[in-house]
């Protein structure tokens, strides 16, 4: 994984909305389409750059495909996140 392409994936609101949904439940891109009004194959482009930065999973059940939120990747970003925090534990800023 590259924070990178995570925080690039998550640059884009449409994207963000998709985790949002994934974290209610698991969905296929069919249900994640019913609530945008965009087109499936941009619904899929938003898809690839979120399973790219290891944000989702894909998983076949019988002939439609579940997406799911790789909570792992959230970790590691957070952890990062964090130890700017700890790094600074005082809250000093530069100016």
């Amino acid at each position: 994984m590259s924070i990178n392409d995570s925080f690039k994936a998550l640059s884009d609101p449409n994207r963000r909305k998709i985790l949002e949904l994934l974290r209610e439940r698991d969905l296929t891109a069919g249900e994640i389409s019913d609530h945008f009004q965009m087109t499936k194959p941009s619904i899929s482009h938003h898809l690839s750059q979120l399973k790219k930065a290891n944000l989702v999973w894909d998983e076949r059940q019988g002939q439609h495909i579940y997406y799911s939120i790789n909570t792992a990747v959230f970790h590691d970003l957070n952890n990062w996140i964090i130890s700017f925090q700890q790094s600074n534990p005082e809250g000093n800023e530069k100016a």
